[in-house]
């Protein structure tokens, strides 16, 4: 097999759109190696550049970031590594940092595909060569571009006849994993899918491809994270490829590790491209991408779920992620279902859930809504979400208190009442006792009822399962759907987005939201209400609307 060699200059051009199969962060892994007497081979697959140990001494001699063995090996040492995905290979990246004068002279390096996963022997008969012997330099890096392997799970390094390498990396590309089940949602841009990261304005501190990686990562370093910016107005973007044209659904970013350097905010496009695109050149029209999430306030340290617009019926192969003004997030990850020639049918147990009256057969439309774990950051068009926090939101005032043994959030909901003065409304504490909701069947149920209070603001508070019952658990759930007041006065159910919050947060609907009803999930749960009141059981107080039969809105919930 031929190979061509890639000036480290052209780097970008030849493997910037592969990925990194050998990749520790993919879950590449060592499994074999004939000698590492001088420095072990797992230094191999680290993720950063190998640094220099000059000066340094173990009981074996120098220490290296690297792989080296003994002297005087007389064929040549060999490393087996289980790439971190099957995919098909087409380069690598070879590097002799800081071995100069004991580098490897020379390497080849052959590949498998093993279906069981069973680690291959040196000798197992399956090992093809990839690339045949190229030589080596000191203190360097080596790429090498090859013909586009099958599908192979392992590779194996022949180093001959011994010495050092400090780093390798194999790229090519993914063999995508996807769900059996067509009507199955998944991570579309994840790298397992087959998702890519093609495009990044910056990536000063940590790199755009690292956003789809599985996992949440150990520190900042295995995010992408901007240089700081000077220009008012100032934005950055990474642009994602999907593993598969998609209706998309939702969105997690997270920003896990970034405390203050967290973006402010960000917005999300998404488009269909066909594959005649040069993305290593271009960048599409703006007028053909379509805004998918608003311009939305982010947190530090933290998983943000939210629901996406405009993608209802619409296929979408790339997403756009814009950040204001800059800095870092973790993971992003871009929930959807594979494309199909028809819209899916209901489950069964969402058919089930459908009302079976005669007024049923007049339904014009049936609306699958997802119920998102609840962020203060989603929530904010609708109310608060009254928690403690590991990293407070910038906007909210934290102290100690107690003498040092609390933490104090100050004002994280305020009470709002906007009855006339004449009506004589008044500040209380209610206490509702709610029951687990029954009518929900593999996690779906239908939305039939939804209020508002026109006049002041609500706050429910989790307090318990109820005397003799013990304590609520920390995972006890409940729904919380809301929507606008619309024009009509009725719910704009075009804003209707559903959430599920846990015992550890409370919830603030701001006056006039329309919502359902409080309920529970899976066991009873007890809360306090905070709201101003009349307290005659009149509209103003409470105005409850019953849905009609139009629409059913089937809230989908993940068990």
């Amino acid at each position: 097999m031929s190979y061509e060699r890639i000036a480290l200059e052209s780097f970008k051009d030849h493997f910037a759109s592969l990925t990194e199969l050998s990749s520790v962060a993919l879950g590449g892994r060592i499994v074999g190696v004939s000698d590492e007497f001088f420095a072990e081979a797992y230094h191999l697959l680290e993720v950063g550049p190998a640094p220099s140990m000059k000066g340094q001494f173990g009981p074996n001699g120098a220490l290296f970031s690297g792989w080296e063995t003994r002297r005087h090996n007389p064929g040549y040492d060999w490393c087996i590594i289980q790439l971190g995905t099957s995919g098909s290979v087409q380069g690598f990246d070879v590097d002799t940092a800081n071995f100069n004068g004991n580098e490897a002279p020379a390497v080849s390096i052959h590949a498998l595909h093993s279906l069981d996963l069973k680690d291959p022997s040196h000798d197992d008969v399956r090992w093809v060569e990839i690339l045949p012997r190229a030589d080596l330099g000191p203190d360097s890096r080596h790429l090498f571009k090859i013909a586009e392997t099958e599908c192979v799970n392992y590779v194996k390094i022949h180093m001959y006849p011994d010495g050092g390498i400090a780093r390798f990396r194999a790229y090519g590309s993914v063999i995508p994993v996807h769900p059996t089940s067509e009507s199955e949602a998944f991570d579309v841009a994840h790298v397992f899918a087959g998702g890519r990261v093609l495009r990044v304005s910056d990536q000063h501190f940590g790199v755009g491809s690292n956003l789809i990686l599985p996992g949440r990562g150990i520190n900042m370093g295995d995010g992408w994270e901007t240089k700081r910016s000077r220009t008012k107005g100032h934005t950055d973007w990474v642009i994602m490829q999907l593993g598969a044209p998609a209706e998309l659904e939702q969105v997690e970013i997270d920003t896990n590790h970034f405390l203050g350097n967290f973006p402010e905010s960000c917005e999300i496009h998404a488009m269909y491209a066909n594959e005649e695109f040069d993305w290593s050149s271009d960048l599409p029209n703006p007028s053909n991408w379509s805004l998918i999430l608003p311009r939305t306030k982010l947190g530090p340290h933290r998983q943000h779920y939210f629901e996406l617009d405009n993608v209802e019926g619409r296929t979408y192969t790339h997403v756009k992620v814009t950040i204001h003004p800059d800095g870092g997030m973790k993971r992003v990850r871009i929930i959807g279902r594979k494309v199909r020639s028809a819209p899916p049918p209901l489950s069964a147990a969402s058919e089930a859930m459908v009302p079976s009256s005669p007024k049923s057969t007049h339904h014009s439309q049936i609306v699958t809504v997802p119920v998102l774990p609840v962020t203060s950051e989603a929530f904010a068009p609708f109310g608060q979400v009254i928690q403690a926090y590991n990293s407070a939101p910038e906007t909210i005032k934290t102290t100690p208190a107690n003498g040092g043994t609390a933490r104090k959030f100050h004002k994280l909901s305020l009470l709002n009442s906007f009855y006339p003065m004449e009506t004589g409304a008044t500040t209380g504490i209610s206490i509702y006792r709610c029951e687990p909701l029954k009518d929900i069947s593999e996690g779906v149920t239908i939305l039939k009822t939804l209020e508002r209070h026109p006049f002041t603001s609500q706050a429910f508070i989790p307090m318990g399962r109820g005397t003799g019952e013990g304590l609520a658990d920390p995972g006890d759930r409940y729904l919380v759907v809301v929507a606008h007041n619309g024009s009509d006065e009725k719910p704009d159910m075009k804003s209707l987005k559903a959430f599920i919050a846990t015992a550890g947060q409370g919830i603030s609907y701001n006056a006039g939201i329309w919502h359902q009803p409080m309920t529970v999930l899976d066991k009873r749960l007890d809360f306090a209400c905070m709201e101003t009141q009349i307290g005659d059981g009149s509209a103003m107080d409470c105005e409850i609307l019953d849905l009609d039969n139009s629409s059913s809105y089937v809230l989908k919930i993940d068990l």
